[in-house]
């Protein structure tokens, strides 16, 4: 009997282990991916389909890097942010942001204050500091860069030689990137989100 909830509690604690380190590395290889297109900076509005709808191919923004990364990994975020932000809208900056009364599957997921929400509300939060340590691979981040403008990269498993930091995905104006940056800019939030 012992040696079956020894068992059980080795059980529980390894499988969540288990489930984030692959989740991650989908995660982390799907955003590495990203980085071999060239896409144009672009956060126009267009209408797109629904579920699983994207913009053009050829464009993109930091939102675009972590919608592209998640989907390749299976999970759409337009639908799942669509679906949260119908029952809670009140809970988004959409109409305080961007004076919306409802929800609009084109656009919302391509927010990073609608992604913070999300992560927030669906994932993990996570201790903003100034340690390297604290930030694990999968993990996403937003910063805001001058000019008050959000923006939103996900941690990899590969570390800079120079600062020994995670190196990050995300496209800040020349197209998706990997770049020693996570400390360059103010980090407003560190969430960690598990499908």
């Amino acid at each position: 009997m012992k040696n079956h909830i020894q068992f059980l509690i080795a059980l529980f604690f390894l499988y969540p282990a288990t489930v984030i380190a692959s989740t991650s590395a989908e995660l982390i290889a799907a955003a590495l991916e990203r980085t071999k297109y060239k896409i144009t900076y672009d956060g126009s509005y267009h209408s797109i389909k629904y579920p699983g709808g994207d913009v053009p191919l050829n464009i993109g923004v930091c939102t675009d890097v972590i919608i592209r990364s998640f989907r390749k990994s299976g999970v759409d975020l337009q639908k799942l942010v669509h679906e949260d932000m119908k029952s809670n809208f009140s809970q988004y900056p959409s109409k305080k942001i961007w004076g919306l009364s409802r929800p609009d599957t084109n656009i919302d997921h391509r927010r990073v204050p609608n992604l913070q929400v999300f992560f927030i509300r669906n994932g993990q939060k996570l201790r903003v500091t100034n340690k390297a340590l604290d930030y694990s691979p999968g993990d996403i981040v937003t910063w805001m860069l001058p000019g008050n403008l959000p923006h939103i990269g996900i941690v990899t498993d590969q570390y800079s030689e120079n600062t020994g930091n995670p190196m990050i995905v995300h496209n800040i104006g020349g197209g998706p990137e990997l770049e020693d940056m996570l400390f360059m800019y103010q980090i407003t939030g560190h969430y960690r989100y598990i499908p």
